[in-house]
């Protein structure tokens, strides 16, 4: 049976004005699964104000909290009129009280989350990271921004052999996206199931676009893009490419392709690259001129047995 809180939630998300995509229950039910998601909320006057969706996984007989694969924020999230100073300490206070028993705690915060405050009061620790956002606004200054070598080389070039075309085909998108992962001996994080119940969900609510950049002569697939959105901000979610036709610039190609349809179509003003600490990905962030964006991950370790049970499978 459906909790009532989140029920609640599912209406609460229908008015939240900058609650972004990752936080909104169908994109919980299809990252998370419906049965392992719940939600804590605070109400004034009977108005939710403050709401905090939590994955709940078990391992080991424990139960803990970490993000989802394709998750990229949550956190508590406030609505605007509440964030400030001791009204805000109070309601993050009161989501606190509410949390479940568990072994231990990890969580991205979504940008709106930045008063960390009293979960540092409560013991927990915090890690700040960046993503990459670009002011869209205006396309022409968007293009100015771009690394000259970008500008001047890498898109013409693309351009000059590749065809960029929207599609749906999710197994060639996945196959293309993995090849990465699979050069490097990695298990790529990303099941075909998992996609597949995301771009349902997405696909019903035209919240996205998968991209496809394509050699003119061979057909040949060089790399892919998954484009998500909410009324805010287009997110880039997933993108790859085949390590074996990287000289094509397609991948540089793709995302400002992307970029552009979040302008021209979806007339959004912000597309955020949606997060890397990777030095080699911070750097291509920085050629398009997206500019770091702070956000928390948030820790906490209750159980003895389950922390020392992680540092061995890490070691």
């Amino acid at each position: 049976m459906p909790s009532k809180a989140k029920n609640r939630y599912r209406q609460f998300c229908l008015s939240a004005p900058d609650l972004p995509i990752y936080m909104h229950d169908y994109y919980l039910d299809a990252v998370c699964g419906a049965a392992h998601w719940e939600v804590l909320l605070v109400e004034k006057g009977g108005k939710i104000v403050a709401a905090w969706p939590l994955f709940i996984k078990k391992r080991w007989g424990f139960q803990y909290v970490v993000m989802p694969v394709l998750g990229r924020m949550m956190g508590p999230y406030i609505l605007p009129e509440f964030r400030n100073g001791a009204r805000e300490n109070n309601l993050l206070d009161d989501l606190l009280k509410q949390m479940p028993q568990l072994a231990a705690f990890e969580q991205d915060f979504n940008y709106t989350a930045t008063n960390w405050l009293p979960f540092y009061w409560a013991g927990f620790e915090q890690t700040t990271r960046y993503s990459y956002t670009l002011d869209i606004r205006e396309l022409s200054v968007c293009w100015n921004k771009l690394a000259p070598d970008y500008r001047n080389q890498k898109i013409p070039k693309a351009r000059s052999i590749l065809d960029v075309q929207t599609g749906t085909d999710l197994d060639t998108f996945l196959k293309i996206h993995n090849l990465s992962y699979l050069r490097q001996g990695k298990k790529p994080p990303v099941s075909f199931e998992l996609l597949e119940r995301v771009d349902n969900a997405l696909a019903n609510r035209k919240q996205r676009a998968l991209f496809f950049a394509t050699e003119r002569e061979t057909n040949l697939v060089h790399a892919v893009a998954y484009l998500i959105w909410d009324k805010n901000s287009a997110y880039y979610l997933m993108a790859g490419d085949d390590p074996a036709l990287r000289s094509s610039g397609a991948s540089v190609l793709l995302a400002w392709e992307a970029i552009q349809y979040a302008h021209d179509v979806l007339k959004l003003e912000v597309f955020d690259f949606a997060g890397s600490m990777i030095r080699s990905v911070e750097r291509v962030r920085r050629q398009f001129g997206a500019q770091q964006k702070p956000y928390f991950r948030v820790r906490k370790t209750w159980s003895t047995i389950w922390g020392i049970g992680k540092k061995i499978l890490r070691s």
